[in-house]
């Protein structure tokens, strides 16, 4: 079973290449061979990182569709970093329900403070706060029910 910080660099990774599919559209396979040759397989989960790579392509319209909702601009205005960090969020909310809602926004705040403009992670992070409390509203809710529980 692969760590924590081998799924957040998995996502880190899975950004850099979607970022560099989406603006180069290049072979997803190609992309997949430099990561996997080029980065050390042992240090990150290579299946999450090809479940991402593959999974938002394949199910682009649907996570562009889940996205597009929570927008204060133009689908087509989105810087190419933010739209990427949005799209793995937005799979990952859909299609990943093994992982924390939390743990989504947490890593996609990080991947835009990182990666992103200069106040990425605040867009970033009320895009993704809203599609939260949308896609993974049961989750949302169980959640604040614990924290009030525990005041």
């Amino acid at each position: 079973m692969q760590s924590f910080k081998g799924r957040e660099k998995a996502r880190r990774y899975a950004m850099q290449a979607l970022y560099g599919w989406h603006i180069a559209n290049g072979s997803l396979k190609d992309i997949e061979t430099f990561y996997l040759t080029d980065r050390n397989p042992k240090n990150f989960d290579t299946e999450y990182f090809g479940r991402l790579l593959h999974g938002i392509p394949q199910n682009l319209g649907a996570v562009d569709n889940l996205i597009t909702p929570f927008l204060d601009r133009p689908f087509n205005k989105l810087d190419p970093i933010e739209l990427t960090i949005l799209r793995i969020a937005a799979y990952e909310f859909k299609y990943s329900i093994d992982v924390p809602f939390r743990v989504v926004i947490h890593e996609a705040v990080e991947l835009a403070k990182v990666f992103g403009a200069e106040d990425s992670h605040k867009f970033t992070n009320s895009v993704i706060d809203k599609m939260a409390k949308e896609l993974r509203a049961n989750e949302v809710l169980n959640w604040q029910n614990q924290k009030i529980a525990a005041v």
